[in-house]
């Protein structure tokens, strides 16, 4: 299972100004912009730190699921949420040719915690011998205003602690502060148990 953010969140979409509050710097300068390049570097690092620790996309954006198998043929676990769309699914033979699934033979169950690609009826259409599917996707709570706010605030604490302690080499790698780490525990995706036999969703 691959999976490969497509569309990476473009600079005007993330919160530079948010975190510029944050931080309180002064604006009206010449130099006020200096710093945005260096600011959205660290909401890039915040937003990916907090992604990988909650398995949810916080800015929406669309992602490539490439699987040699489904877990089921009754269904197959989405590795992230939430996901709001299922923009294709494609077959792919060894030698590369492909086949656009028509939309009407699946569906998107959207659980915040473990959404998952169910067939319409029966079973997932087969993955060729040596080959592999792959799902696009739409993921993620929408623009920065649909972000929840403790996940917002995180993010920007987050960031504002890598801008603080930009030259610090000492930080060990993966290091959170607490209070961010608080913000996002009820976002964590809870794992109660394996892949169900049935329909390839954790249970």
């Amino acid at each position: 299972m691959t999976l490969t953010e497509v569309t990476p969140v473009a600079l005007a979409d993330l919160p530079v100004l948010a975190l510029k509050s944050h931080l309180r710097l002064g604006s009206g300068f010449a130099e006020a912009d200096l710093q945005e390049d260096l600011l959205a570097s660290f909401l890039r690092a915040a937003l990916a730190a907090i992604e990988a620790r909650i398995s949810k996309a916080i800015l929406a954006r669309s992602f490539d699921l490439q699987l040699t198998r489904w877990a089921t043929p009754a269904a197959q676990a989405l590795p992230l949420a939430p996901v709001t769309a299922i923009e294709a699914v494609t077959l792919f033979t060894a030698t590369g040719t492909a086949e656009v699934v028509d939309p009407a033979r699946y569906q998107l169950l959207a659980d915040s915690q473990r959404p998952a690609l169910w067939p319409v009826n029966g079973c997932l259409p087969a993955i060729p011998g040596g080959g592999h599917a792959l799902v696009r996707l739409t993921a993620g709570f929408g623009p920065w205003g649909a972000v929840p706010p403790d996940l917002a605030q995180a993010v920007l604490m987050l960031a504002a602690h890598y801008y603080e302690y930009r030259d610090d080499t000492g930080l060990k790698a993966g290091c959170m502060p607490f209070g961010v780490t608080a913000l996002i525990e009820r976002h964590r995706q809870m794992r109660l148990g394996g892949i169900g036999a049935s329909d390839g969703v954790a249970r």
